[in-house]
């Protein structure tokens, strides 16, 4: 199969928003994890396993890429539909219970849409941000990573796949700073949650706006808790 010099520019700039020298402040958050780890509950590489599978995993599946791609199709450059990228971002806040996490997804959220339309000449960037600060729209991570698709020319799968990495790879470099684990067995870990990406993402896309939520009880309680620690390295 054929790649054109178009497929080339979106994939390089979907790499650059993936790569860990992006500044959008992910590295600076563990969305639970620490506080898991200081409770016991994520310890070595099979709870570490356990908790990509039994959150990180249905986390992307139930809510940050159902939210995408709902963001993917109101941010169709041709004809935005910017009630409903409102919606989503309000949405997007609401199914973050603990504050950390909310403020975690503003603030990446925000930086992540500014980067974008500081970084590219599109006018779909200025504008979603002038829009956002009029409504005082929250920000979204998901909602952000769509944006940045819609400007790159990114296929939606493409860009899920891309929300899909960026999140698990975060998680895992997390984990690499908490755990005493190897190198090799956090690339393992990696490796198996990323395999059943293409599935989710498959569903993912398919789910109704009205059904997109995730509720998590384990890690709101252990985010929650994470803010009152009395140490930690990261901010959520």
């Amino acid at each position: 199969m054929s790649v054109s010099p178009l497929d080339t520019a979106w994939l390089v700039g979907l790499l650059q928003a993936g790569d860990s020298f992006y500044p959008t402040g992910g590295y600076a958050h563990s969305f639970g994890l620490e506080s898991l780890i200081d409770l016991k509950v994520v310890h070595d590489r099979a709870t570490l396993s356990a908790f990509f599978r039994l959150s990180a995993l249905p986390t992307l599946a139930h809510a940050e890429l159902p939210l995408a791609a709902h963001a993917y199709a109101a941010l169709d450059p041709s004809a935005p539909d910017w009630a409903r990228t409102a919606e989503l971002c309000t949405l997007a806040h609401a199914l973050k219970s603990p504050r950390e996490l909310r403020a975690a997804t503003e603030k990446i959220g925000r930086q992540r849409a500014e980067l974008a339309a500081r970084l590219h000449a599109h006018p779909l960037g200025a504008d979603y941000l002038a829009r956002a600060a009029a409504g005082a729209w929250p920000h979204s991570a998901a909602v952000s990573a769509a944006l940045e698709g819609r400007i790159l020319g990114a296929p939606r799968d493409a860009v899920l796949a891309g929300i899909c990495y960026s999140t698990l790879s975060a998680t895992l470099a997390a984990a690499m700073k908490l755990l005493r684990i190897g190198q090799n067995a956090g690339q393992s870990v990696l490796t198996e949650a990323l395999a059943q990406t293409p599935a989710i993402i498959a569903a993912a896309a398919e789910v109704p706006l009205d059904e997109i939520g995730w509720f998590n009880p384990w890690l709101d309680i252990a985010s929650a808790r994470h803010e009152t620690a009395d140490a930690r390295m990261f901010i959520s």
